[in-house]
C-alpha cells in the first residue's frame, strides 16, 4: 500500500477522530477549563491557557504540513515571534534579523533590545559576505532570523547555506514562512530549528481570524515554547483555533489558485512603462529565481512593484480600484493592495525603510482567487492612472517612455 502524502496527511488532520459520536469533522472545545477525574488526578487537560483538544488539532497539522516535531499555537503572528524571542533569548544574547524583514517584526526585536532584553543586529542576508561577518566575531548571535521571500521586496534567502553557516557558530536558525506556507517550502527540510507562521495570512485564508504558530524541530525545543506560551498567556483560543483549522483544509486548493493569478498578473503588466520595478521570484530575472525554484514548491502568491511617480503615482494608482481593497494582510481569498512605507513598515525608522529598500513608491499586493482577468484589467487600468499622473507632473517623462 503507497503511503499517504504529508500534505493529505496534514489535511486529514483530526478527521473522523471522535469515536463518540462519529463526527467527521473534530468537535470544537470552547471550554475554559476541564474537570479532574478525582482528587488530585488531572485529565489530559485542565485549564485551556495550558492546553486544548481543538488548539492541538490545529498544532498537529500544521506541525504534520511543515515536517517538525511539535507546534505551538499564538493569539497572533506577532504573538508567535514574541514566543521565539521569549523562549529563545536571554540578556546579552544577540539576534540577526534581516535589514528588510516585516515591518512589525522589525518593530519587536528594536523594541526589546531597546529595553536591553536581548541585541539586535540586521543584515541582508543576500550578502553572503555580509552574513559571514555577521555570525564571526567574539559574540556570534544566539538565533537568526530568516523570512525567506522578505516582506515585501521578495528577497530570497538561501536557507541551506545560512542555516550551517549559523550552526557552526552554533546559532538556532528560526524561518518565518508565512508568506509561501508549508504548501510551497518547508524550511526544515534545510535544517532550520523552528518555523513560524502568522497564521492570519494564508492558512487560514480568509481574513476574519488573526493568530499565529511556532512548530519546533525536536521535542526539547517544543517543550520549551510550550511552557512560555501556557507562562506568557498568549496563546490562542478554540473558536479562532478551529476557525484557522476550517480555512487550512483548503489551503491547497486555494494556494494553487492563487499562484495562477499572480502569474496571469505579472505575465500581463510586468512591462508596464508605469513600473520602475517588479518584485517576484518567478520572473527570470529576478535575482533570487534560480535559488527559489530549487527551494521551493512555487513562487507564491505576493507580488510587488515600484511605481515611476513615487507617491503621486500611487495616490493615483489607488484611486479607482475595484477588485482590490487597501489594507493590511495578505493571504485571504479577496485581494489586497499595501502601500509599505506608511502602512505595514510605517513601524520603522525612515533610515531603516531607505535601508531596506522600502521607498515612497513601493506597492505590495496580495493577489487573490477572484477571475485572473478582472484583476488584470483592474491593475492595468490602475497603472495607467498612474503613468498619466506622472506625466502631467513631469512632461520630460512622457517624451522618455516615447
Amino acid at each position: 500500500m503507497t503511503e499517504i502524502s504529508r500534505l493529505t496527511r496534514g489535511l486529514r488532520t483530526g478527521i473522523d477522530s471522535d469515536p463518540a459520536q462519529g463526527a467527521v469533522i473534530p468537535p470544537l472545545y470552547l471550554s475554559s477549563n476541564f474537570s479532574f477525574a478525582e482528587f488530585g488526578v488531572p485529565r489530559e487537560y485542565d485549564y485551556t491557557r495550558s492546553g486544548n483538544p481543538t488548539r492541538d488539532v490545529l498544532a498537529e497539522a500544521l506541525t504534520t504540513l511543515e515536517g517538525g516535531y511539535g507546534g505551538t499555537i499564538t493569539a497572533t503572528g506577532m504573538a508567535a515571534i514574541t514566543l521565539c524571542t521569549q523562549a529563545l533569548l536571554r540578556p546579552g544574547d544577540t539576534i540577526l534579523v534581516p535589514h528588510d524583514c516585516y515591518g512589525g517584526s522589525w518593530r519587536l526585536f528594536d523594541s526589546l533590545s531597546g529595553r536591553g532584553q536581548f541585541a539586535s543586529r540586521t543584515v541582508d542576508f543576500g550578502d553572503p559576505v555580509a552574513v559571514q561577518e555577521a555570525l564571526s566575531g567574539p559574540n556570534p548571535p544566539k538565533v537568526v532570523w530568516l523570512e525567506t521571500p522578505s516582506n515585501p521586496l521578495l528577497r530570497v534567502t538561501d536557507i541551506a547555506a545560512v542555516t550551517e553557516a549559523a550552526h557552526r557558530v552554533g546559532a538556532l536558525v528560526v524561518a518565518d514562512n508565512t508568506f509561501l506556507s508549508p504548501v510551497l517550502q518547508q524550511p526544515f527540510e534545510f535544517g532550520v530549528d523552528a518555523v513560524v507562521h502568522s497564521t492570519t495570512k494564508f492558512i487560514n485564508g480568509h481574513s476574519d481570524v488573526v493568530g499565529g504558530a511556532v512548530i519546533a524541530a525536536n521535542r526539547e525545543l517544543h517543550e520549551e515554547f510550550a511552557y512560555w506560551a501556557n507562562v506568557l498567556g498568549i496563546v490562542g483560543s478554540p473558536f479562532d483555533s478551529y476557525l484557522t483549522l476550517r480555512g487550512l483544509r483548503t489551503l491547497h486548493t486555494r494556494i494553487r489558485a492563487h499562484q495562477e493569478n499572480v502569474t496571469a498578473v505579472v505575465e500581463e503588466l510586468a512591462d508596464h512603462p508605469a513600473l520602475a520595478a517588479c518584485y517576484y521570484p518567478g520572473l527570470p530575472d529576478h535575482p533570487g529565481h534560480e535559488l527559489a525554484a530549487r527551494q521551493q514548491k512555487g513562487f507564491g502568491a505576493m507580488l510587488s512593484f515600484e511605481l515611476v511617480g513615487g507617491e503621486l503615482a500611487v495616490r493615483a494608482f489607488l484611486d479607482g480600484l475595484r477588485c482590490f481593497s487597501l489594507a493590511e494582510s495578505l493571504g485571504g481569498t479577496e485581494s489586497l493592495v499595501a502601500h509599505p512605507a506608511t502602512m505595514t513598515h510605517a513601524s520603522m525608522s525612515a533610515q531603516a525603510r531607505e535601508v531596506a529598500g522600502i521607498r515612497d513608491g513601493l506597492l505590495r499586493l496580495s493577489v487573490g482567487i477572484e477571475e485572473a482577468a478582472d484583476l488584470v484589467a483592474d491593475l492595468r487600468a490602475g497603472l495607467d492612472r498612474a503613468l498619466e499622473a506622472t506625466e502631467a507632473a513631469d512632461p520630460a517623462h512622457r517624451s522618455e517612455v516615447a
